[in-house]
C-alpha cells in the first residue's frame, strides 16, 4: 500500500502501532505510537488535514479500528479497510474454531502437549491459565520480558514463512497443536499448509467484530477509492 501511494504521489503519512523494534522502512514518511484513542485521532486528523484514511490494520486491531471509525464519523473523513480475506478450511485441514484468545486457552485444557503460538506475544501471557504445555513462541523481537509461562522455547523470525520452512520447525520442535489467528493475507499462511502436510490440528481463533466501511481487497482499489472520493 505505501509503495503504491509514493508512486502516484499522493502525499500520505504512514503509520506503525510500534509493537515491534525495528518496523519496516516504507516509502512515506512515517509516524509511530498510539493516537491517544478516538479524541487523539480525532486531534490529529484535524491538525494535519488528513481528508482519507485507509485502515490497513492486522484484522485482530479492531480497536484501532473502531478508533478510526469513530474518528472519521466525527470528522466527515473518508474511511476506507484494505482487509485480507480470511483463511478457509481446506480438505485435510483439522480446525477448532473459537471466537477469542479465551476461547483457545480454554480449548487447550488436558493433558500436556506441545503447543506453537503463532498468535504474537500480546496474548502470551493468557495460556498461563494452562501452564501444563511447552509453548513454542515465534516472535519478531526478543521479549523484554520472560514469557509467563513456565515451559516455553522463542523462536525470532519475521514473516513471510515458506511451508517447508514451517514443516521443519513443527517436526524440529515436536508439535502437537497449532493456534493461530484468522489474519488470511499470504505472508503467513505457511503455517496451515504445513499443519495440512503434517495432519496436525488447529485451534483457530475467528475474528473480532469490525465496524462497517468500505473494504477493498488490494492496493489498487484503495488507491482506486481515493481518486474516487476525490472527483
Amino acid at each position: 500500500m505505501a509503495q503504491a501511494v509514493s508512486e502516484c504521489a499522493t502525499p500520505a503519512v504512514f503509520s506503525y502501532a510500534g509493537r515491534v523494534a525495528s518496523p519496516k522502512a516504507q516509502p512515506l514518511p512515517v509516524r509511530v505510537g498510539g493516537f491517544g484513542g478516538v479524541d487523539g485521532l480525532i486531534h490529529y486528523i484535524r491538525q494535519h488535514s488528513i481528508s482519507h484514511v485507509i485502515d490497513a490494520t492486522h484484522p485482530f486491531a479492531a480497536q484501532m479500528s473502531w478508533n478510526a471509525y469513530h474518528a472519521c464519523q466525527q470528522t466527515g473523513v473518508e474511511l476506507c479497510a484494505l482487509s485480507r480475506a480470511p483463511w478457509r478450511a481446506q480438505s485435510g485441514d483439522t480446525w477448532q474454531h473459537v471466537p477469542d484468545v479465551e476461547g483457545a486457552v480454554a480449548a487447550l485444557d488436558g493433558a500436556p502437549r506441545r503447543v506453537m503460538l503463532a498468535l504474537g506475544k500480546l496474548n502470551v501471557p493468557a495460556f498461563a491459565a494452562q501452564p501444563q504445555h511447552h509453548y513454542v513462541l515465534r516472535l519478531v523481537d526478543d521479549p523484554d520480558v520472560k514469557p509467563p509461562l513456565p515451559h516455553n522455547s522463542i523462536v525470532l523470525d519475521r514473516g513471510p514463512f515458506d511451508v517447508a520452512a514451517d514443516k521443519a520447525l513443527f517436526e524440529a520442535h515436536q508439535i502437537d497443536v497449532i493456534v493461530c489467528k484468522n489474519a488470511g493475507g499470504v505472508g503467513a499462511r505457511a503455517k496451515l499448509a504445513a499443519a495440512r502436510e503434517l495432519g496436525l490440528p488447529v485451534i483457530m481463533i475467528d475474528r473480532p467484530e469490525l465496524p462497517p466501511r468500505a473494504e477493498v481487497a488490494t492496493a489498487e482499489a484503495a488507491l482506486s477509492w481515493v481518486q474516487g472520493q476525490k472527483s
